[in-house]
């Protein structure tokens, strides 16, 4: 083997550990919507979760990035650990298709077979990718081309890589080597470190299958390396699992304790059965060998270790085991999330519904104390104003986050019309306090608005507390027909609060009214408004992200200036609805 032979081996295995990175992103980044559906359909059941495990694996063709988005979900509490476990034995199971693709590398033959070579195929697959890369502006299509690219990059590292060791199959040196790695013991352990280093079993095993074109590399030594594989490729997960609750570690170590155990029973079943009756291998082993190997390891294992999945989190339990003083607790975001933007962002949106329900609930509970003021209510106000700041703050950081990874235009524009909503839900917490606040001031002050002054704030307030109700409805529950009945509501509580104010001062020209009452009225509908104001902004967000083309802006100019039927209909039904009592003197 030359100077230059290593030079081209080294450069081949650049090529395909970047163009696989490159293929695994792309897939992960196109796949992302689908996996939050995927996670939104979860079960307890083991092997509906080895199903969920088995399908995203396949999708973003890495176990490693599922069992690390896995430690993260158990982390964040969006998966229990018995879920978990189903999960981490499907991807084990998913992980194997990778060998199969990489196994046309070793297709031999002429005719049509020779098609199916990347050598023949992978040029085609560049050449279309890089042209949807270049001149396509739809982002799926550029991610299908850079799934293209990488691809096409990984077949052509496949081949320098096997090309640059073809000569090794002379060497009695290389030839020496490998007969020391058919010990059982050795071959685990070099698949284990290999593997843990470039913390991918599929790179791995590619690798080993363009070493194998050598025709030097017997099943003897395939398989213990391959056994050794599988073990390194936990790596990954005890890694992300370091500085996470303990569920999370558990999660990591039912991996680590699921491929230990396939390690055990397959291989040392294996090497019994072998002693006994000789399996009388072919000489060498290729690509298509390695990728039976490969998968009929993972397939035995899961046979034997699936019902004994409880086993293996029990164990996981013994080992990180919980304290008398102990209470598990998860964070709310997972930064593990954030290499899957699309999953992060799910996770954004569930915490900021809580976020949503608490300001809604505490600024109904503020209007309770306008009637039946206590210092303990004052307080519980209080506690979630400081809870829901705490929400925005950890929401927002967290969204600036995910806005720094590589998103999908749809993606982007979400982050900013969550980081804008959960601003507004901050806001109505805020009044909360304000309206609380107002409440503590008539009660110290002993005083109290005039029966039709009383009156006319009713009317307002349940105007608000429907306002509340869609705004949360459209954002909680995605609907769309709740967020378009919030702006003609909107504009009738505008037209309550003037109506108010104007009678306001006509009671106080006729002496019905003080001074002092007034500053405090005035105050309470001017929060009350400002509430309506942020709960249109909110639905104004939801109807955007709904339509990612839509302005908002111009959408809410459109439907006031031209005679758009629907919404004079509703802003018409809301005045009705909502109509101050009748005064007795026209102001």
């Amino acid at each position: 083997m030359t100077i230059f032979d290593v030079f081209t081996l080294l450069g081949g295995l650049a090529l395909f550990l970047y163009g696989m990175k490159v293929m695994g992103d792309a897939l992960e980044k196109s796949a992302g919507r689908q996996l939050k559906n995927i996670l939104a359909k979860l079960t307890s059941n083991t092997f509906n979760g080895f199903l969920l495990g088995l399908g995203v694996t396949l999708i973003i063709q890495s176990s490693s990035a599922t069992t690390v988005m896995v430690v993260g979900f158990v982390n964040a509490g969006i998966m229990t650990l018995h879920q978990a476990t189903g999960v981490i034995m499907g991807a084990n199971l998913g992980t194997s298709v990778t060998a199969w693709l990489l196994s046309t590398a070793g297709i031999q033959g002429g005719g049509i077979l020779e098609f199916f070579k990347p050598s023949s195929f992978s040029p085609l697959l560049a050449f279309a990718g890089i042209i949807l890369i270049m001149f396509q502006s739809n982002a799926k299509r550029k991610d299908i081309g850079l799934i293209f690219v990488g691809f096409a990059v990984l077949m052509t590292g496949m081949e320098l890589m096997s090309g640059s060791v073809g000569g090794l199959k002379e060497s009695p040196a290389f030839q020496s080597v490998l007969t020391k790695f058919a010990n059982p013991v050795l071959g685990i352990i070099v698949g284990t470190v290999f593997t843990a280093i470039i913390q991918s079993s599929s790179a791995s095993v590619g690798i080993l299958q363009a070493l194998s074109m050598t025709g030097v590399i017997s099943y003897y030594t395939a398989i213990p390396i391959i056994i050794g594989q599988n073990i390194g490729t936990c790596v990954s997960a005890m890694i992300s699992s370091i500085g996470a609750g303990k569920n999370a570690r558990r999660a990591a170590l039912v991996h680590l304790y699921f491929n230990i155990a396939a390690a055990v029973l397959v291989g040392g079943g294996f090497y019994l059965v072998d002693a006994f009756i000789d399996f009388n291998f072919p000489a060498a082993i290729d690509p298509f060998g390695i990728a039976i190997v490969h998968t009929v390891f993972k397939l035995i294992a899961l046979v034997f270790l699936m019902p004994a999945s409880r086993l293996l989190e029990k164990l996981a339990m013994l080992t990180v085991p919980n304290s008398k003083d102990d209470v598990e607790t998860s964070e709310l975001l997972e930064e593990r999330l954030l290499a899957t933007p699309a999953v992060a962002i799910e996770a954004s949106r569930k915490v900021a519904f809580d976020m949503a329900k608490l300001s809604v609930r505490s600024l109904k509970n503020a209007i309770l104390l306008l009637n039946n003021y206590t210092d303990k209510g004052m307080e519980a106000i209080k506690a979630e104003e400081d809870k829901v700041d705490k929400y925005e703050d950890t929401l927002g950081t967290y969204l600036v986050k995910i806005s720094s990874q590589d998103l999908t235009e749809s993606d982007s524009h979400e982050v900013s019309k969550l980081l804008h909503i959960i601003g507004d839900f901050e806001r109505i917490s805020d009044h909360a306090v304000n309206i609380a606040g107002t409440a503590q001031e008539m009660s110290e002050k002993k005083v109290a608005f005039s029966d039709k002054a009383q009156k006319e704030i009713t009317v307002m307030i349940s105007a608000v507390e429907e306002i509340l109700d869609s705004a949360r409805d459209a954002f909680c529950n995605a609907d769309i027909q709740a967020a378009f009945t919030v702006e003609p509501l909107e504009e009738v509580i505008d037209y309550l609060n003037a109506k108010i104010k104007k009678r306001h001062v006509a009671r106080l020209q006729r002496g019905e009214c003080t001074i002092e009452l007034g500053f405090v009225l005035n105050d309470l509908i001017n929060n009350l408004e400002r509430v309506a104001d942020h709960c249109s902004n909110v639905a104004g967000c939801v109807i955007e992200m709904e339509h990612d083309a839509l302005d908002l802006h111009d959408y809410l100019e459109k439907i006031k200036s031209e005679d758009n039927a629907h919404y004079t209909e509703m802003y018409n039904g809301y005045k009705e609805k909502y109509v101050l009592p009748p005064k007795d003197v026209i102001a």
